[in-house]
């Protein structure tokens, strides 16, 4: 215990205590009992052993990686981490096979399919999991309280952040501001620390001034913003106040929306450096989205061909006009293309679309047109778009290469012309026909959130996330919000 009465070292705390043991066990018998099962199916020798030192490996595996570890448990969707886990000990089992006599082992084939239930568990629970983790936070559960220590400009930008959204395990109840002047997020002013610490013995006191904050406020860790008055050198002090007394230290480097794999910590000469790699440079990452939205596309577009057919009489013979809607949309690099949905709205539609923006009937505010309920709208166009329908026929311009499955939304030309540098990063990668913003809000998020999710998308995107949008698109697609 440390002098304050708090446990020294505390992590992962508030967390469900069953993560860790389902983790293992869904790990565990995922591998083993499939492995055991196809070496008594294929006659080899006590199969049971072979199933065991399976799971073993795979455990290990995953224990080397930190897979369990408490920091880390419902903190990612996991998907990817747990291909990279499984693609590695498919590997030695490869390798085992072939150091070991091949006509007495068992067929490659039959042990490399014992291995994939594995792989589904473990790719399952993860986002389970998040997903668990990630309702408790809504609740204020499974949080840790965060002393917020910085200048006060610093101090607001980070409390604000930290207030926006709920899947992070900090609640800030209490700032420590550097200098005079008062923090504006509403926070209590544990103490204050001054402009400039001239001497050690100052650093020494300033340090035991936040060590004293975070008692009196029960924290468990102190977020630190450096600047140009939170020095290393102050920083070095109350890391050495609070260690000594149990508690965490966490730096907030003033990076925005940057993912954490992209994050390498490495040294020079005593510092400490972040390195940010680009997005999904690894693994191949962009050639396997490009293979994804094209076999996606064409298994989408084979699948649903019988409702293609439907909704394409049904459009046809509810209002006149031709069944698809045709319009020009800027893609990767603001290359135009054409792109296709299903008609929702009545055939002149764009020639009333300048009358009603004079009238100041646009409900939206930024460049995009969105009423909430347009006259325009069909009353078959008004189901379509609330379940998305009206948007199959993009597969075709996804299977063209001019979207991607997952992406930003395509802008029309005309908001792209007003678009500002910041807005102009959203063309970095192809759009989608889902993304962020569709399974956020989509039309009921304000232009500066759907500019941020987009951004945010264009610097982290990786197949990980694109797993985890589709997933989310379909509870989107289900409960309809946002949509018109």
């Amino acid at each position: 215990m440390s002098e304050h009465g708090r446990p020294r070292g505390r992590t992962g705390e508030g967390k469900a205590r069953w993560y860790r043991p389902v983790a293992v066990l869904t790990d565990t018998c995922g591998i083993g009992v499939p492995l055991a099962a196809a070496l008594s199916a294929d006659g080899q020798d006590v199969p049971a052993l072979g199933g065991l030192v399976g799971a073993g490996v795979w455990a290990a595996i995953r224990a080397s990686r930190r897979r369990y570890a408490a920091q880390r448990l419902g903190e990612s969707w996991g998907v990817l981490a747990a291909v990279r886990d499984w693609v590695l000990l498919a590997g030695l089992l490869a390798l085992t096979l072939i150091l070991t006599d091949p006509g007495n082992g068992p067929r490659p084939s039959l042990a490399l399919a014992a291995l994939t239930p594995g792989l589904v568990l473990s790719a399952t629970v993860a986002p389970m999991t998040k997903l668990h983790l990630n309702r408790q936070r809504r609740e204020a559960r499974a949080v840790r309280r965060a002393l917020v220590v910085g200048e006060p400009t610093a101090v607001d930008h980070v409390v604000g952040r930290l207030a926006s959204r709920t899947d992070h395990p900090y609640v800030a109840v209490g700032v420590v501001p550097v200098g005079a002047q008062d923090p504006q997020c509403g926070m209590p002013v544990a103490q204050r620390l001054a402009a400039a610490a001239a001497t050690p013995a100052d650093r020494a006191a300033e340090a035991q001034a936040v060590l004293r904050a975070a008692a009196d406020l029960g924290a468990d860790v102190a977020l630190v913003a450096p600047g140009l008055r939170m020095t290393g050198e102050r920083l070095r002090h109350v890391a050495w106040a609070l260690h000594g007394a149990g508690l965490q230290l966490a730096v907030v480097p003033g990076l925005a929306e940057v993912a954490e794999a992209r994050v390498r910590p490495t040294t020079a000469a005593g510092l400490t450096v972040l390195q940010i790699t680009p997005p999904a440079q690894e693994f191949g990452q962009p050639w396997l989205k490009s293979s994804l939205d094209r076999a996606g596309a064409v298994l989408g577009l084979a699948l649903l061909a019988p409702l293609f057919g439907a909704l394409a009489l049904a459009v046809r013979c509810t209002s006149p006009g031709p069944v698809f809607h045709r319009q020009a949309r800027c893609g990767l690099g603001g290359r135009p293309f054409t792109m296709w949905k299903f008609r929702t709205m009545v055939a002149d539609a764009e020639a009333r679309l300048a009358e009603l923006a004079r009238s100041g009937a646009n409900q939206h505010d930024g460049h995009m047109f969105k009423m909430r309920r347009d006259p325009r709208v069909t009353p078959l166009g008004s189901v379509l778009r609330r379940l998305s329908l009206d948007e199959l026929p993009q597969l075709v311009n996804v299977l063209k290469g001019d979207m991607s499955l997952i992406g930003p939304r395509p802008p029309l030309p005309d908001e792209v012309a007003h678009y500002s540098p910041t807005e102009l990063r959203r063309l970095a990668v192809k759009p989608g026909m889902t993304g962020l913003w569709q399974v956020s809000g989509r039309s009921d998020l304000s232009w500066d959130e759907t500019v941020s999710l987009d951004l945010w998308y264009v610097d982290n995107w990786s197949v990980a996330t694109d797993v985890e949008i589709m997933t989310r698109t379909l509870r989107a697609v289900v409960d309809g919000r946002g949509a018109y």
